[in-house]
This record gives C-alpha cells, sequence and structure tokens, in this order.
C-alpha cells in the first residue's frame, strides 16, 4: 500500500523535473540567441581597439553557440527521457494493445478453424460421392 502512494508522488515529481529540464533548456537557447543577436549591433567607438573587440565579439558568440548546442542537445535527451518512459511506464496502452491483438488473433483463428471445417465437410462429401461411383462402376475391378 505504502509503495503505491510513493508511485504516483515519484511519477508527479519526475514529470516536475522533465516540465523544469524542458523550460529552462528552452529559456537557456532564448537567452543565448538573443544575446548572440545583440552581439551582432554596431557600437560607437570606445577606448578598445576594433580588432580586440571583435575577437571579443567572436568569443562571445562562441561561447553563446555552444551554449544554445548544449540546451538543444539537452532537449533531446529529455525527449529521449520522455519516450523511454512511455514506453515503459504506459502499462494501461500496453495491456489495451495486447488485448487488442489477442482480440483480432483469436477471430482469424476462429475464421480459419470455420474455413477448415467447411473444407473438410466439402472434401468429406466429395470423397463419399467418388466411392459411392468407384463402388457402382462397372469398370471396377473384380
Amino acid at each position: 500500500m505504502a509503495q503505491s502512494a510513493k508511485q504516483p508522488q515519484g511519477r508527479e515529481a519526475l514529470l516536475k523535473s522533465y516540465n523544469k529540464r524542458l523550460k529552462d533548456d528552452v529559456k537557456s537557447i532564448l537567452d543565448n540567441f538573443m544575446e548572440i543577436v545583440k552581439l551582432g549591433m554596431v557600437e560607437d567607438e570606445t577606448q578598445i581597439a576594433r580588432m580586440t573587440q571583435v575577437e571579443e565579439i567572436n568569443f562571445q558568440m562562441q561561447v553563446r553557440s555552444a551554449n544554445m548546442v548544449r540546451a538543444a542537445e539537452s532537449l533531446m535527451k529529455l525527449v529521449a527521457d520522455v519516450k523511454q518512459y512511455l514506453i515503459l511506464n504506459d502499462f494501461p496502452s500496453v495491456n489495451e494493445a495486447i488485448t487488442h491483438n489477442s482480440t483480432i488473433f483469436k477471430t482469424k483463428s476462429l475464421e480459419a478453424d470455420q474455413k477448415l471445417m467447411a473444407l473438410r465437410d466439402d472434401m468429406a462429401s466429395d470423397l463419399y460421392e467418388l466411392e459411392e461411383e468407384f463402388y457402382s462402376s462397372i469398370y471396377k475391378e473384380k
């Protein structure tokens, strides 16, 4: 009883952690993208040499883009985790699929049995007619 009470709490905590990861990763992508766009704006002259400023902006863009890639990879891992969770923990739909397939196979089995029974009956009647013809034939070897 205690274990069944723990499972929904564990499930809720896991779903909340998935939701938090999703929000954090999307926010990280958005924030880094906005910062990259801001870095693209031309600034007025400063005390820093132009080449130094360009190198600094280039470095910042590389770091921001690496952060975006990391967040995107984290989102892909999150999608894989959610899929795995659904596959492993969605027992009602798995049971429903098994029941559905079982019903389909039982129906097909019954149809095949009926066809085989009809074929057996047809063959028995044809064999009976052939035997009757053979035994009443004048060509029968004596």
